[in-house]
């Protein structure tokens, strides 16, 4: 099987393929400070925690976290030599060409997203991936990489309002009764359950209408892991593919072995 790795800077997700199918998936939080030996700890105990009893006969990995990144390379050498990898990063082939200024500025998880969303979808493609960051991915009918957009995630910004706000806290991310809170708790909750949705259609739409002549043509993509909580508030998502990035390692992987 298949084992792809996609580092991001909160969480570390991971998923088995048999074949074209995930079958098996674990979310942990990253944490800069592990070593090769603590990662690899982790990762032998969910395998043989899994009741598929899974062989690794290959790993791909991407990572926005160069920490991190640097230990994977140490544990696919120390602990899967005789495995064939792919760590996906500047020169590794991927077909997807990317049309920005500096292309080697662009994250590889977004590059792997639109490698994932021509795959399964076809172009012209905008992924939406709520992250850390959320951003917003244009791909062309072409299935090249655009450009896009960086906004501040949705953990982020809760964070940022329970800490600078001096009568405000923290809440459960949860979608309230209404849009009208009628306490702080759900007047937080609606600002960031309905604006996030507000802002995902906002960007949708006008990036839409630059990416294609009819706006109607281009699928748009959710992926991440908040992407559910904002899913029935949009009005622009079409699909929703949990596993986006996922793929888009199978696929680099089966290009590069």
């Amino acid at each position: 099987m298949l084992l792809t790795i996609d580092i991001g800077n909160t969480h570390m997700v991971l998923g088995l393929f048999d074949g074209a199918e995930v079958v098996e998936h674990w979310r942990i939080a990253t944490d800069p400070r592990r070593t090769a030996d603590e990662i690899a700890v982790v990762l032998r105990s969910l395998l043989a925690g899994s009741s598929m009893q899974p062989v690794v006969e290959g790993i791909a990995v991407c990572s926005t976290v160069p920490a991190v990144l640097h230990e994977m390379r140490d544990l696919c050498a120390r602990y899967y030599a005789d495995v064939p990898s792919v760590i996906v990063e500047p020169g590794v082939k991927t077909g997807v060409p990317v049309l920005t200024d500096n292309p080697k500025e662009v994250g590889s998880d977004r590059i792997l997203n639109t490698l994932a969303a021509v795959a399964l979808h076809g172009g012209p493609a905008i992924v939406v991936d709520f992250g850390t960051a959320t951003s917003f991915d244009a791909v062309s009918v072409r299935g090249e990489f655009v450009g896009g957009a960086i906004a501040p995630g949705v953990e982020i910004s809760v964070e940022a309002l329970g800490s600078r706000g001096a009568q405000l806290r923290r809440v459960e991310i949860a979608r309230p009764r209404s849009v009208i809170g009628r306490n702080t708790v759900e007047a937080l909750q609606s600002g960031i359950v309905f604006g996030f949705a507000g802002q995902v259609d906002g960007i949708v739409e006008r990036m839409a209408r630059e990416l294609a002549d009819d706006p109607d043509d281009v699928t748009v993509i959710a992926t991440g892991g908040l992407a559910p909580l904002v899913l029935a508030e949009s009005a622009t998502i079409d699909v929703h593919e949990p596993w986006l990035t996922l793929h888009g390692l199978r696929l680099a992987f089966e290009r590069n072995r």
